[in-house]
């Protein structure tokens, strides 16, 4: 089925010619070269093989995208860092997890917060996909709470003491580096480090059985009397304002990728209902199946509305973090009714996975909990147009 997607309002007019080439290279790409393999990696919970596709992905540009050509990277603009969003978790959330994670939990934090040797160090080879980095946040008993994080880090003349342990951590037990923050001892801030593979009292591991992100991997970093040269502190990164400002920019290539799942969810439950015939008639031709079609329609097309004026925002250096979660919680919500609603639309075909809509609907459910919750968002918007924060 050749992906045709949906442009209601014409916002392909409002894109350039060089985002309108990136995002048909990206959909060109997937369909040659990953999606004939990711229902069966859903299926078997076995992970694609990312480093071959963190290389592939590289020579696209599209591994920190919105980074400056200075480090080697492809120095696009936001807007094209979420269409490349949406076209990889229109295909599964796994990859555009993959995106996210390296493109501004990774890459924008050093870029962000790390000193020029840093930068120079790990930036062009996260570009080009020669390194994979994963970024250690969550804890076992602080998710949406990371003020409280348990992780610590205690200065040793020139090397800092991490103890601590961080879980659900996107490609953890492949990653070649770690961006990770702890508490330091001394004055109580929250400071970020970057930790190599096979560092010594550092362990990666693997989260497996599953019932969502099946074709990607999750797991856990332990740190264990953890020696990291001071070298590998990022210096700018002083207080818990540093993690909130990486999870923004992944927060909102989220949005742009849950519009990919809802799209294919739409377009997978469409053809199908042009396709199926009951009672002696198209499905397309029944009304109740047409209002769920125009549901899905309606809410995609405000959607892909929103990410496109946070983008442009942010390209102008004026988007907000308030701006980025209405985003993502608006369009999360939308794959999540979308892929429930073309789950319910393809009957007892919609269980298979030889059709996307319940491995969407799978993955959703973590989009949905990660990097903010929807709750967490409500409260972000709520203390916003109240001005009186909820949080506890």
């Amino acid at each position: 089925m050749t992906f045709k997607g949906i442009d209601f309002f014409n916002l392909d007019d409002e894109l350039s010619k060089e985002e309108k080439l990136i995002r048909q290279a990206v959909r060109d790409y997937l369909a040659k070269e990953i999606e004939p393999l990711v229902a069966e990696a859903f299926h078997a919970e076995k992970p694609l093989n990312f480093t071959a596709i963190a290389s592939q992905m590289g020579e696209l540009g599209m591994l920190g995208a919105f980074l400056p050509q200075e480090y080697e990277c492809p120095g696009a603009n936001y807007v094209e860092f979420g269409l490349i969003c949406q076209e990889v978790e229109r295909v599964d959330s796994a990859l555009r997890s993959f995106v996210a994670v390296t493109s501004g939990l990774v890459m924008y934090p050093i870029w962000r917060f790390g000193s020029e040797e840093q930068k120079k160090k790990y930036l062009p080879r996260l570009s080009r996909g020669e390194i994979i980095g994963c970024y250690g946040l969550t804890e076992p008993n602080h998710g949406s709470d990371p003020v409280s994080m348990e992780t610590t880090a205690q200065k040793d003349g020139r090397e800092w003491i991490l103890n601590g342990t961080k879980t659900w951590i996107t490609e953890a037990d492949i990653a070649d580096i770690a961006v990770v923050f702890a508490r330091d001892t001394s004055d109580d801030k929250v400071k970020g480090f970057i930790l190599e593979r096979g560092t010594k009292g550092f362990t990666q591991s693997n989260i497996d059985r599953k019932g969502s992100m099946r074709a990607g991997g999750v797991g856990e970093l332990g740190l264990v009397n953890c020696r990291v040269p001071e070298e590998n502190r990022l210096p700018e990164a002083q207080g818990i304002k540093a993690p909130f400002m990486c999870l923004n920019q992944a927060r909102y290539g989220i949005s742009w990728g849950a519009l990919g799942a809802a799209m294919d969810c739409y377009e997978t439950a469409l053809t199908y209902a042009r396709e199926r015939k009951q009672f002696g008639r198209y499905l397309a031709s029944c009304q109740l199946v047409q209002q769920k079609l125009v549901d899905m329609f309606m809410d995609i097309s405000k959607g892909q509305l929103v990410s496109y004026r946070v983008g442009r925002l942010l390209d102008a250096g004026q988007g907000s973090h308030v701006q980025i979660s209405f985003a993502k919680k608006n369009n999360v919500l939308t794959a999540r009714r979308c892929a429930r609603t073309a789950r319910d639309m393809l009957g007892a075909n919609g269980i298979s996975l030889d059709y996307s809509p319940i491995r969407h609907m799978a993955n959703i459910e973590s989009v949905f909990t990660y990097e903010g919750t929807n709750d967490i968002h409500t409260l972000i918007l709520g203390g916003h147009i109240t001005g009186h924060p909820a949080f506890a």
